[in-house]
């Protein structure tokens, strides 16, 4: 339940209040966890609520679907039991053969999926640099295209795409533009403003932003047949996000544009602190002036640009493994957008045949003090390569 009147607060505000919600029955501030799987009808055997079975939805998942429809300024919002669940239904609604356009190097499991597709002959696949404009609109087929897929800014090399102008390409071939804007959540990038057709979140990141979920999310700029479909694929495949999770999914987002801002700038103090370090070949960070992306991000992230970045380390791959395993505060651990700093060895986890750098390590900044942070890399550092 939300409270209305005349005064427009800011988005943030309404965030933290999860859209100022107040229990009907006992005034709580705090959403109650609706588990049941099952609803019975009234007296006129009607639904009292939009829900029958529990496939379809209930009013937990519905309170943060609509959190994050205010935040993407979006007409539909559907969430799902995983990040790979939501990008699954996306691909599953297309008709079989559709031909799609993606970058050579995304998120490994989506990549994984799409490639596997592919092999079937389940899609056609046609592939760009992410951040290539000129690339994107070659290899896009005007009128028989479908999709297009946009990650920025991109993992983990963090090259940045712009939104907008990606979008007015896809959309003169007649194609649709999907944009995984993950690691910059829409208290950033709003990719439906920008022209996308469809935003994804790994809501399990800065949404949630806490490591104790799983869940992903997709939204919608107009609510159309296609919309419909991915709402059908959700519903057969069962893949609807629980109560637990999307109650847990409320709490982590009251806190997002203050966990967001604490990462961004501890982020780029440590983009700044290691530009051009002694051990460091590369910092990958669009936040620096130096990076190709700089101006694009800025537009595109309130000038924010994340708490995301890469390392190259000089010397060996083993060095790069060495400076991962001697770090004290950050985690060795995969994913990002917590309250805890992140490093890992990107090529150990992605696996051998995936394109990246085999001394790249991928940072996950969290809301730590700056200093402890960078003091930390500086000894794993030192004891790997000094």
């Amino acid at each position: 339940m939300t409270k209305q009147n005349d005064r427009k607060y800011s988005l943030a505000t309404r965030i933290a209040q999860a859209l100022h919600f107040i229990d009907p029955d006992t005034g709580s501030v705090v959403p109650a966890i609706q588990h049941a799987a099952t609803y019975a009808r009234d007296e006129e055997y009607k639904e009292r609520k939009p829900y029958w079975y529990r496939r379809d939805g209930n009013q937990t998942t519905s309170l943060a679907e609509q959190i994050i429809a205010e935040l993407e300024n979006a007409e539909g919002t559907y969430l799902f039991s995983s990040g790979m669940s939501a990008c699954t239904a996306a691909i599953e609604h297309l008709p079989a053969g559709a031909h799609i356009v993606v970058p050579r190097v995304m998120y490994h499991g989506v990549l994984a999926q799409i490639q596997i597709y592919e092999a079937k002959k389940r899609l056609f696949v046609s592939y760009y640099t992410a951040g290539n404009l000129d690339e994107l609109a070659s290899a896009i087929r005007p009128g028989e295209t479908k999709l297009v897929w946009v990650e920025t800014p991109n993992n983990p090399n963090w090259e940045v795409t712009d939104i907008a102008k990606a979008a007015e390409i896809a959309h003169a071939a007649g194609a649709k533009i999907l944009v995984d804007a993950t690691a910059t959540p829409p208290c950033m990038t709003k990719a439906l403003d920008l022209g996308a057709d469809f935003s994804f979140h790994s809501a399990t990141k800065y949404l949630n932003g806490h490591s104790d979920i799983t869940a992903g999310v997709l939204s919608v700029r107009t609510v159309d047949e296609d919309w419909k479909e991915i709402y059908m694929v959700r519903k057969l495949g069962g893949t609807v996000l629980q109560s637990q999770d999307a109650w847990l999914l409320i709490r982590g987002m009251r806190t997002l544009f203050l966990r967001v801002e604490k990462s961004c700038k501890n982020a780029l103090a440590i983009a700044r602190h290691f530009e051009g370090h002694k051990h460091i070949e590369a910092v990958y960070y669009p936040g620096l002036p130096s990076d190709p992306g700089h101006e694009v991000a800025k537009r595109q992230t309130n000038g924010q640009f994340g708490g995301m970045m890469s390392i190259i380390v000089k010397g060996t791959e083993q060095n790069a493994i060495d400076v991962a395993k001697y770090c004290h505060l950050f985690y060795p651990a995969t994913s990002l957008g917590g309250v805890e700093s992140l490093i890992e060895h990107r090529k150990t986890v992605s696996g051998a045949g995936f394109p990246v750098h085999e001394r790249l390590l991928r940072l996950s900044i969290g809301i730590e003090e700056t200093e402890d942070l960078i003091h930390d890399l500086e000894q794993a550092l030192e004891r790997a390569l000094g």
